[in-house]
């Protein structure tokens, strides 16, 4: 898969899921730093650890994480990301949003 300049492919899915399993999907760079995928880079962390052969994994559905791009992407102003702390992050969860481990 050839990304262009400042995109990320990523991997995100669950094998036990029955509609989707494992997908690829490009995110921008710059969505690493939104509190939302921090979190669930720092849920990557728990469940594959820092040293991982291939693509990031993301150990979430691909439906929580296409909910989670699109709140990153509906949000007004993108660029005040690095202002939000860790503490904020549960205030952009919604109650239903659930992170899986493999």
């Amino acid at each position: 898969m050839k990304v262009k300049k400042g995109w990320l492919a990523i991997q995100v899915g669950l094998e036990e899921e029955e509609d989707g399993g494992i997908q690829k999907i490009v995110i921008p760079i710059s969505y690493l730093y939104h509190p939302l995928l921090q979190k669930l880079l720092d849920k990557a962390h728990d469940v594959y650890g820092y040293h991982v052969d291939g693509p990031l994994k993301l150990p979430c559905s691909v439906d929580d994480f296409l909910h989670i791009r699109w709140r990153i992407e509906k949000e007004p102003n993108r660029s005040h990301h690095h202002q939000h702390t860790m503490k904020n992050i549960h205030k952009h969860l919604p109650n239903t949003l659930s992170f899986h481990s493999c």
